[in-house]
């Protein structure tokens, strides 16, 4: 067959070659994606969050989307606020008060997430954000609301 990879050998291992390059980059990139940023913020366990909520030492925002709140659950004490919302500082203050000092712990599937926006909300002038990054299923921060036998309740959307 004319013009087929198989006539032109280098042409095969360059083919293979750049494109295992392009899917090492995109595999690298994916990876990247799901790490937490680096914060100097608090941070809380699942456990120790669910005590300051039950104790109204602090207000605990399940970041997450309504799919995910219908598969798993919420975190018994959370106020439910998809972080894709565009008035989420409207919703977050109705929920913590309009002080920015109000302490507020964020808190996902794995962490990433309320790492990302407690920075975000840093960012808009919040002091007492409090990133939970176990999150709902676990991390390499620790093993999760739901495996840490935290009470969960049916989502009511």
């Amino acid at each position: 067959m004319a013009g087929s990879f198989s006539d032109h050998p280098g042409r095969t291992r360059r083919f293979v070659l750049l494109g295992g390059g392009a899917a090492a980059a995109a595999a690298g990139i994916w990876w990247q994606r799901r790490q937490p940023p680096d914060h100097n913020h608090p941070r809380l366990t699942a456990a120790e969050a669910f005590a300051a909520a039950r104790d109204g030492e602090l207000v605990l925002v399940d970041i997450r989307t309504p799919q995910e709140w219908r598969s798993s659950g919420v975190p018994v004490g959370s106020h439910q606020i998809d972080m894709r919302r565009e008035d989420f500082i409207d919703a977050l203050q109705a929920v913590a008060g309009p002080d920015p000092s109000a302490p507020v712990a964020l808190i996902c599937a794995r962490g990433v997430r309320s790492a990302r926006l407690t920075l975000a909300l840093a960012e808009a002038g919040f002091v007492n954000v409090i990133d939970v990054p176990e999150g709902m299923l676990g991390s390499g921060a620790g093993p999760g609301w739901i495996a840490g036998n935290l009470p969960v309740a049916r989502w009511e959307g």
